[in-house]
């Protein structure tokens, strides 16, 4: 997906078209329904220095084919989509590392999923299997783990607490608000960061979120102790982009299927 929710002309994520229907309003007008729809860990810009990731919007004297760039739907060589799913996937991929603001330490980018050395991001070396990749599950809970932190800077939207060990790594968990299990996307406006003991009361019911982020506790089962963990202004701590913050739909089906207040 081009054109990044900020403004940036850049390639911000990827999904797959399941299907394509007519607009009922608009005659000669149709929707793309997408599924598996994942944010790259960073916008990818169209063009970084003399390079276009897509040969098509770069003309034979090397300025920029406008019309091409103009078009809402281009067909990508999968050479091409190939790279750009690299660069965007870079921190998860282990060849780059997330980018936080300081005074924090930078968070220490791994190969997969173990503790490897950090490696250059090398366009002659893009590993073809990253589009199953992109499908399996081990790597879209870690970028929508990193989509989750970046968007919220390693904070629990419920504590208030921002706590980083001595070798970058935040201790807070990017938790889905409506699970995949039961059709939720890996979409940043799915997701809230939480420490541990939030995460696991979260997942359990025993908190919730008002449409108006006003954190709900549930009535039975739950010390008043429980309070304590709670931020002073009792509200969800949302990120300051308003499409990165959770989406009434996720939270209206969390109240009503998981919270038990």
């Amino acid at each position: 997906m081009t054109s990044a929710p900020d403004g940036l002309q850049a390639y911000f994520a990827t999904a797959r078209i399941s299907d394509i229907i007519e607009d009922p309003s608009k005659a000669d007008h149709f929707y793309a329904l997408i599924e598996d729809f994942l944010q790259f860990d960073h916008a990818v810009p169209f063009k970084e220095a003399d390079h276009y990731y897509e040969s098509g919007l770069r003309k034979e004297d090397g300025s920029t084919n406008k019309g091409a760039f103009g078009r809402a739907v281009r067909n990508i060589p999968d050479e091409e989509y190939d790279l750009i799913l690299a660069a965007g996937f870079a921190h998860v991929l282990g060849r780059r590392d997330r980018g936080r603001p300081a005074p924090d330490p930078a968070e220490e980018a791994h190969l997969g999923f173990g503790d490897n050395p950090q490696m250059p991001y090398d366009v002659d070396s893009v590993d073809r299997r990253i589009v199953a990749q992109v499908l399996q599950r081990p790597f879209r809970d870690r970028a929508f783990s990193v989509a989750i932190k970046s968007a919220y800077q390693d904070t629990c939207a419920v504590t208030g607490l921002k706590l980083i060990n001595g070798g970058g790594r935040s201790e807070v968990q990017a938790a889905h608000i409506r699970p995949v299990a039961d059709r939720g996307p890996d979409s940043v406006r799915n997701g809230v960061a939480l420490s541990g003991t939030v995460h696991w009361m979260f997942d359990r019911g025993l908190i919730s979120v008002d449409d108006d982020y006003t954190l709900l506790i549930a009535g039975g089962g739950v010390p008043d102790t429980v309070t304590r963990l709670i931020n002073p202004e009792r509200r969800l701590l949302v990120p300051a982009r308003v499409d990165e913050r959770p989406h009434s739909q996720f939270l209206q089906y969390h109240r009503e299927k998981a919270f038990k207040g």
